[in-house]
């Protein structure tokens, strides 16, 4: 079995009411809804970091488009949608 560690955390009577309504719903307890919306959130987060990170990497080796050319393109596709 893995290790786990407690924390807490404070939420407002709304949110608790809805986390125990859905908790109940689907038959979970509040502990396993709150782990697994953390879990969620911090793998979500840590791919957005990712991505983010992965075009400050291409930025840094200099791998840029022109702000002009961005926006040649946008202009492009707006005008070929119109048509």
């Amino acid at each position: 079995m893995s290790k786990t560690a407690v924390i807490t955390a404070r939420l407002d009577e709304d949110t608790l009411a809805l986390v125990d309504r859905i908790a109940a719903a689907q038959g979970r307890s509040r502990s396993w809804f709150a782990a697994e919306a953390i879990r969620r959130v911090a793998e979500t987060e840590a791919d957005f970091m990712a991505f983010i990170q992965a075009g400050i990497d291409s930025a840094d080796r200099g791998e840029l488009t022109p702000h002009d050319e961005v926006f040649a393109n946008l202009r492009e596709r707006r005008r070929r949608r119109a048509a």
